[in-house]
């Protein structure tokens, strides 16, 4: 289980799909039994402390009206997609469940910045940016080779590392219907290389729940 802080306050937990009834019971023993509202594909559960849990369905999962349902459809097994991509290298493999079914991975070298002026500094410029659009292309070939076929499989196609650099590689046309089946969830990488992938696997069935503590002059009815 991961955490992290918030924007607009609480904080953000990340819990795998197996342990979120525990997790659920663990908030209800500190804060006392939660009322649960369906909320699209989240579940807000509200305590008589005043304390909230907003429980996000992984991608690919269906919206469910309570906790067991959420449960049980967070941790049923899906094909999801994965992308990931970085100036330095792109990753692309697909899950079946919780298990990495294949992958493919490919590093290049990216010119550093270089502090030096004038035509110097512009050939530089001119080999990094050459050396960039190389990785979107490669992985825009990799994600048209290996993905695209498994298209009508995925449940949902997950991407990570640098956000443009996805948004380019996915405006491509051939891969429109990768692109209509793209998770909100971008998740935050490394480099890419296949320990990462196998990692964003964990990462992308993971369960994320907004966390907002009581608030210190609640009075419970």
């Amino acid at each position: 289980m991961t955490s992290r802080p918030a924007a607009g306050g609480g904080r953000w937990v990340e819990v795998d799909p197996a342990r979120v009834a525990r997790w659920v019971e663990g908030f209800a023993d500190r804060h006392g039994p939660p009322a649960t509202t369906a909320e699209g594909y989240a579940l807000l559960l509200a305590a008589p402390d005043g304390a909230t849990a907003e429980l996000h369905a992984p991608p690919g999962a269906p919206a469910s009206a309570d906790v067991p349902g959420f449960v049980a459809a967070a941790g049923a097994p899906r094909r999801l997609g994965l992308l990931l991509v970085r100036k330095g290298g792109v990753a692309v493999g697909m899950a079946d469940g919780v298990d990495l079914a294949f992958s493919k991975v490919d590093t290049r070298y990216v010119q550093g910045r270089t502090a030096a002026g004038g035509w110097s500094q512009q050939r530089f410029a001119r080999r990094r940016d050459n050396q960039a659009k190389a990785v979107l292309g490669e992985a825009t070939e990799l994600a048209v080779r290996l993905l695209l076929p498994e298209a009508a499989t995925l449940a949902a196609l997950v991407c990570g590392g640098d956000r443009r650099a996805v948004d380019g590689v996915l405006a491509d046309r051939r891969l429109a219907p990768l692109a209509a089946l793209r998770a909100d969830r971008l998740l935050d990488v490394p480099e890419p290389r296949h320990a990462v992938l196998v990692a964003a696997v964990a990462a992308a069935r993971a369960v994320r729940i907004l966390v907002r503590d009581p608030d210190p002059g609640h009075r419970g009815a």
